[in-house]
């Protein structure tokens, strides 16, 4: 069994993504890693250069007039699938701002080893942590996605869908996943204040025109993290990748966790869910075809 993992990254530094942690968690599972530099206004392939000899650095000039649906974050994804070799039996797809952690290596090479014969299995289906404001707190509210593909079959038909976040096979096909009990820790809300408004300002330009973003966010200043509805506190560890970052960390974020800012309709879809363990309109863009391995 051949696994090779793949990325794509662009001005890594002016929008602090933890791009070194990210494939260096995926390292020790692949045979190789594919990762695609668009041209950036920073150091950024500088950055990534010496990271791995696995490491295979290709280059990309994004089109940022896609702009609808964050389209570019596809192409692009696409592109770097596209450059893996047939010789590769699974894809580990990580994006820039997620971590695997170490403890579930081996659930993640068994679920590999258990499914790569099987003809009705596109992907697998990760859990996922989606941090937000430090390192100390993971938002818990329906608009954060529970689960979502990162490990699928090296098949070419498979393609990335909408802004990137999960995939799809020709025509428009949902994928046959099988969910596993490992987890995808996502640090895209955890950046310092002054870091993450300039994300957010500069990638609005992937879904709006310029008009549009000057009437609604603010270039400058720091992003406010206190508007978020609903934390709770982070009581596990860190993957060891994104533990150097944590122990740099140089600002401070506090959220009382009793303080809930919830709408009447998350609520209600709090109450079913811990009736019924269904989220209602929760999104899922792949069908679970067997149970955890």
């Amino acid at each position: 069994m051949k696994v090779c993992g793949f990325s794509i990254i662009r001005n890594a530094q002016k929008y602090d993504y933890p791009i070194l942690a990210a494939i260096q968690s995926v390292l020790p599972l692949v045979d190789k890693f594919i990762l695609l530099v668009g041209a950036s206004d920073d150091e950024t392939l500088e950055m990534v250069s010496s990271i791995s000899d696995k490491v295979e650095i290709h280059h990309s000039v994004w089109d940022d007039t896609l702009r609808k649906g964050g389209r570019v974050l596809a192409v692009e994804t696409d592109k770097a699938f596209q450059l893996i070799p047939k010789a590769y039996d699974w894809v580990i797809y990580i994006q820039a701002d997620e971590v695997l952690h170490e403890k579930d290596y081996d659930v993640i090479r068994n679920a590999m080893l258990q499914n790569v014969s099987r003809k009705d299995v596109d992907g697998l289906l990760l859990n996922y942590l989606h941090f937000y404001g430090s390192y100390d707190y993971i938002a818990t509210s329906s608009n954060w996605y529970r689960k979502e593909i990162r490990i699928i079959k090296n098949n070419k038909k498979i393609f990335s869908y909408r802004d990137a976040q999960g995939f799809r096979k020709q025509p428009n096909e949902i994928l046959k996943v099988v969910p596993i009990d490992a987890t995808v820790y996502h640090y895209g809300w955890v950046k310092p204040p002054e870091k993450m408004q300039k994300k957010v300002f500069d990638f609005q330009k992937l879904w709006h025109d310029n008009d549009w973003i000057a009437q609604k966010f603010e270039s400058n200043g720091d992003f406010d993290y206190s508007g978020i509805d609903s934390l709770t506190r982070f009581e596990g560890s860190h993957p060891m990748a994104i533990q150097g970052r944590i122990q740099e960390k140089n600002w401070i974020f506090e959220f009382d966790i009793t303080k809930e800012k919830l709408s009447f309709k998350e609520k209600i879809k709090r109450w079913v869910e811990s009736k019924t363990g269904w989220r209602p309109g929760e999104y899922k863009n792949y069908r679970v075809i067997s149970d955890k391995l």
